[in-house]
């Protein structure tokens, strides 16, 4: 892809995807810049990330049973969203007349969850103040903090949820990747006994973040031992519900992130009569997720895995990473170089 600049202060950078398909199917371009609004703040973006949710969308990978719905609201003939990319860690350029809460250079880091995501995949973006922008992590880089937004606010989010506490014993599956990382560390820090599965090549990364045992999928299902546990948190949605359910102790929660409706409402059902919990769906929009990850960091407590990082030029190499299904932690586009 062949580099393209901004060359004056109405423009910018931004990757644009007009059509559904593989990662070749997205073009960087020079675009206007966008100007912020009485109560936004424009943000020069410094780092952001592809995500799996980047890459559905991109190629448009949906269960069946959802594709109509999906259809209607990503875009029809094509994608809607036309610069994807849900995460950002960034400078304040400029404000609104309204804004209060930020000033010009304040650093920032954000996630453009509400009103479906997209635009981070680009040199600078317009937020409302009042959505999920907040202060940065005093002690992260801009690329560390700009893979926080995703999966650290589902994690948090879901595990809440679920009442994770002190003593619990929890079973995160997928644990070496982007959300999983997160629900390791959160987890531990809550009190709660993890144990991880991922393949063995992870397993010391997932010991380091917190678990105290680790299985790797490729020699055991961890659905077929007795042991039990308060909560099994399936990251990746590739275990089976069933046996998530028998694995669980009465009252725990069984939680699938990725989970689709039919599945969903197949394990409600499987769950009937049980005591347990079947939880899943979207991440709440709560702002105040982003303001306790900040916390949390700068206290030590959550550390961002970073497994590759490239450029919005390389972004079609990013999309095969994680179209791979085997990304570690997270994958990192570096948009201004420290």
């Amino acid at each position: 892809m062949a580099q393209q600049r901004a060359d004056d202060e109405h423009s910018m950078r931004a990757v644009i995807c007009e059509r559904y398909g593989p990662p070749e199917v997205l073009e960087n371009r020079v675009v206007p810049r966008p100007r912020p609004g009485a109560d936004e703040v424009l943000i020069r973006i410094h780092a952001t990330s592809v995500t799996q949710a980047d890459a559905r969308m991109r190629g448009f990978r949906v269960p069946p049973s959802t594709w109509i719905p999906a259809r209607l609201m990503l875009g029809v003939f094509r994608p809607r969203r036309q610069v994807l990319g849900s995460e950002l860690a960034g400078v304040v350029q400029q404000v609104g007349d309204a804004v209060q809460r930020f000033a010009v250079a304040d650093r920032v880091y954000a996630s453009t969850a509400i009103g479906h995501g997209g635009g981070t995949h680009a040199e600078y973006i317009c937020m409302p103040e009042d959505h999920l922008v907040e202060h940065m992590p005093t002690n992260l880089t801009f690329e560390q903090a700009a893979v926080i937004p995703f999966g650290g606010r589902a994690a948090l989010h879901f595990l809440r949820l679920a009442g994770v506490g002190a003593g619990q014993r929890v079973l995160i599956n997928g644990a070496s990747g982007c959300l999983g990382t997160y629900a390791v560390q959160l987890a531990r820090h809550f009190g709660a006994h993890v144990t991880g599965v991922c393949s063995a090549k992870n397993a010391e990364l997932v010991r380091s973040l917190g678990a105290e045992e680790v299985i790797d999928y490729t020699q055991e299902d961890f659905t077929a031992r007795t042991e039990q546990y308060d909560i099994v948190f399936d990251t990746v949605g590739l275990a089976p519900p069933r046996g998530c359910i028998r694995a669980l102790v009465p009252g725990g929660a069984y939680i699938n992130a990725v989970s689709s409706l039919d599945v969903a409402l197949r394990t409600w059902w499987w769950s009937l009569g049980t005591g347990k919990r079947t939880l899943g769906g979207v991440t709440g929009d709560n702002p105040e997720y982003l303001a306790e990850l900040k916390a949390l960091a700068e206290a030590g407590a959550v550390q961002p895995v970073i497994s590759q990082r490239f450029t919005l030029e390389q972004i079609h190499e990013a999309h095969r990473v994680v179209d791979s299904g085997h990304k570690v932690g997270n994958v990192v586009v570096v948009v201004v170089t420290e």
